[in-house]
């Protein structure tokens, strides 16, 4: 979970909204709904322990064509996207420190570094994983103990001032919820892999409910941290904000330092994307004849096709589009998934009361009421604001529907032909 998200989406989100209580609020809303989606994911997950995430879900609940949507978004959005960023944050916060590197180029080759790395060996990709997860964590306390040491930069604070509920009433504030909830992404990466977990009847609620927890209070308590120290007119529409405070923090040198840690741990994130992603892509392949190839396991058992598609697709976001289209993209796409996932806990409940459950959703039917209300906000006004990344999103969904009728057609066919 923590990510990009967290070291860049501030500079956004400060442009429409220049103030302390209201930017605040955005974090814990989000966190709010990704614990109330944790809460809804564990039951789901516990009833139908399968990886394939949102894929297995919504294929088993709802529809087959409802979960190849969610698994085509997934591959070209879900995981793709989310590492383009992840390497372009890379490559930025770097040239902070390293101005004559070229950007994109630089986020490709690290996307080609860990391409190859996840095609060669699972065990070594895990470890250096493990290793950046640490790490992260512990320069977002850093941040937050470092913050309360030097003179703030500006007066920010946790109570509202006069103008602030104007601007939690804003397209402005439900788009940049649409921010936050990229941050918050990773929430529900335990699904995925349940399948592969040891006990997951008893350790998938807790790892869904636990990080979700742990996480939303660094967020709330870093972005204070980010705002107490570098003035907004300096934040608005920066991605390397995590430079820019601790430049304030620590001096140009230690700012200078900070940058080249962050991008090293943002790394970790291209990583995970890399290794998660075709996990989903694979199970697909085994169930769509026309994507059998990417199915496909190498002698080592690793998914090499569905790893190699994946990062095709990272480097044409990273190529074609702007860090802030491509975040909004996701964004809007990802949200609207995961909303129709937590409403599949209402259909399964409804369509199969009998099937065993062992873990219910704690203080049932309100998580999920209340994370579908926060992300139907949300959604409908980013589609309103921001009609360009919607459209696109909902364009992603139009092709793989033509993708799965395409598949079922050549099925049918083939069953004609050997009729």
């Amino acid at each position: 979970m923590v990510g990009t998200g967290v070291f860049t989406s501030l500079g956004f989100q400060v442009v429409d909204i220049p103030s302390g209580f209201p930017i605040e609020l955005l974090w814990v809303l989000g966190g709010i709904a990704a614990l109330c989606g944790a809460l809804t994911y564990g039951e789901l997950g516990t009833a139908l322990p399968r990886s394939g995430g949102e894929y297995h879900l919504l294929s088993r609940i709802a529809h087959p064509v409802v979960g190849f949507l969610s698994g085509w978004v997934s591959a070209t959005v879900g995981f793709a996207a989310p590492t383009a960023l992840a390497a372009i944050a890379f490559a930025t916060y770097l040239s902070a420190v390293l101005p004559w590197i070229p950007v994109v180029h630089t986020a490709a080759l690290v996307v080609l570094f860990f391409t190859a790395l996840h095609c060669w060996s699972i065990v070594w990709g895990n470890r250096f994983n493990n290793v950046l997860t640490s790490l992260k964590v512990i320069l977002l306390l850093v941040f937050i103990v470092a913050a309360f040491r030097v003179p703030a930069a500006q007066d920010v604070t946790f109570l509202p001032r006069p103008g602030d509920f104007d601007l939690v009433l804003t397209p402005a504030f439900a788009v940049s919820l649409v921010y936050v909830a990229f941050a918050y992404t990773g929430w529900n990466a335990a699904i995925y892999i349940v399948g592969e977990m040891e006990d997951p009847r008893r350790h998938l609620p807790r790892a869904l409910f636990t990080g979700t927890a742990v996480v939303l209070v660094l967020y709330a308590l870093v972005n204070y941290a980010f705002m107490r120290t570098v003035p907004f007119d300096a934040l608005a529409g920066q991605i390397e904000i995590g430079y820019l405070s601790a430049s304030r923090i620590f001096g140009e040198t230690g700012g200078a330092l900070m940058a080249v840690t962050i991008a090293l741990i943002l790394t970790s994130t291209v990583s995970v994307m890399i290794f998660l992603g075709p996990r989903i892509v694979q199970v697909m392949g085994e169930d769509f004849p026309l994507l059998r190839k990417l199915s496909v396991r190498s002698g080592k058992g690793i998914p090499v096709n569905a790893i190699l598609v994946q990062s095709a697709i990272t480097l044409a976001y990273i190529y074609t589009a702007t860090f802030q289209q491509v975040l909004l993209y996701a964004g809007f796409t990802l949200y609207l998934i995961t909303a129709v996932t937590v409403a599949g806990v209402f259909v399964l409940r409804r369509s199969d009361p009998g099937i065993e459950r062992p873990y219910r959703t704690w203080g049932y039917p309100w998580p999920p009421i209340v994370f579908l209300l926060l992300s139907g906000w949300s959604l409908t006004l980013m589609l309103i604001d921001r009609p360009q990344e919607s459209l696109a999103g909902l364009a992603t969904l139009l092709a793989g529907l033509v993708v799965y009728v395409a598949d079922y057609a050549r099925s049918r066919w083939l069953v004609t032909v050997k009729g």
